[in-house]
């Protein structure tokens, strides 16, 4: 039996379950503020924190939504090591995607993988998909909700 095939075996039996939780990472001002330097998205929400604080109902500024899915390949790294023969992982976009809470800067974030399908698209690829959600701590309520696909690939 190949490796793709093991694999995929083993992905059948976690399919409805959860893969992993990730570490926690504090989500803070200069986090933030080089994000929003690298993506030119400088709108004051994100790096006034005494604008935000009065002109905001959150109380300071908070992270941009795409910062908050960009930590996401970290948590992944956390909780989906690679398998056997597998010689890359890629990221194959989303299905659905919802920003539910907006993170305040000093927040922790970590993510929770559960897995909801996996299916062989050749000799090589198998691609799985993930129920991801970035947890908020101390909230009930999380950052984002993600339907996300990942390929790995495996040597053959």
């Amino acid at each position: 039996m190949s490796s793709l095939q093991n694999a995929l075996k083993l992905s059948e039996t976690q399919i409805g379950t959860e893969i992993g939780v990730s570490n926690w990472i504090l989500v803070d001002q200069p986090m933030i503020d080089q994000f929003a330097t690298t993506t030119h998205d400088e709108q004051w929400i994100h790096i006034d924190p005494t604008r935000a604080a009065a002109e905001t109902p959150f109380g300071g500024t908070i992270a941009h939504g795409f910062l908050t899915l960009s930590l996401a390949s970290r948590f992944a790294y956390d909780c989906m090591p690679m398998m056997e023969g597998q010689v890359m992982g890629i990221n194959y976009g989303m299905n659905k995607l919802r920003f539910l809470q907006p993170v305040r800067s000093g927040s922790r974030l970590r993510g929770r993988f559960t897995l909801q399908a996996a299916t062989a698209r050749n000799e090589t690829d198998l691609l799985r998909t993930n129920l991801l959600t970035i947890e908020i701590e101390g909230e009930d309520k999380p950052a984002l909700i993600a339907e996300w696909l990942g390929l790995s690939v495996f040597s053959d």
